[in-house]
């Protein structure tokens, strides 16, 4: 069962959320918040694995939100939905901690899988938020250095590429025929490397620097 709570202002869009996630086998709606300031307030009671999260909130920013969230629970999953794909928040909410980005046209379905996604520690995102990511961060790396590129291991940069393409622990486990635990040990590596609290934060830092 896969535990999901729901930070958004519009109470048609929570609702329809919540009732799509309770209607559905498998996933449950653990908790609905109007705004950051709630749920932060009741964050020690949160058991969800995924937390929805709106950009433009009342009061705390989303953006805000994911880094205080962040903060208190590292391993929680956060996946932002909003109506918003301009580069700089796409950039800035996946660099607060954020694992995944969807705009909120994106069908019932595909927000479910990438749910699921996120959940199994994949970074889900539409596919021309995807893009725009890609290309952005390439667009500011400013080159490879040797320094760089020696501060992760070979297979670290094999994780590393693996999470940038969208792939979950369990595949990167079954590519590079390792185990689960060791890909966890590897990704642990990475963060402290990269001094990250994500996997979007590690791939946006690694691009940047030029080391995938």
């Amino acid at each position: 069962m896969i535990e999901v709570a729901i930070v958004e202002d519009n109470a048609t869009i929570r609702q329809g959320l919540a009732e799509l996630i309770d209607g559905t086998p498998g996933y449950r709606c653990s908790g609905t918040y109007n705004d950051c300031e709630t749920l932060l307030a009741r964050l020690r009671e949160m058991r969800a694995q995924v937390l929805l999260m709106d950009i433009r909130l009342p009061g705390m920013s989303g953006i805000e939100g994911v880094r205080r969230v962040k903060q208190v629970l590292p391993d929680v999953n956060i996946l932002i939905l909003t109506i918003y794909d301009e580069n700089d928040l796409v950039f800035e909410a996946l660099c607060a901690g954020a694992c995944g980005y969807l705009v909120k046209k994106t069908p019932p379905a595909r927000l479910l899988e990438a749910i699921s996604e996120a959940a199994a520690g994949g970074s889900p995102m539409s596919s021309h938020i995807a893009r725009k990511v890609v290309n952005l961060l390439r667009e500011t790396s400013p080159g490879k250095s040797r320094a760089e590129e020696a501060l992760l291991t070979r297979r670290e940069r094999e994780i590393l590429n693996g999470l940038a393409e969208g792939g979950t622990y369990q595949t990167l486990a079954r590519d590079s025929n390792i185990s689960t635990d060791t890909v966890r040990f590897h990704i642990r590596n990475i963060y402290r490397k990269l001094h990250a609290h994500s996997q979007s934060e590690a791939v946006a830092k690694a691009l940047r620097k030029g080391i995938i």
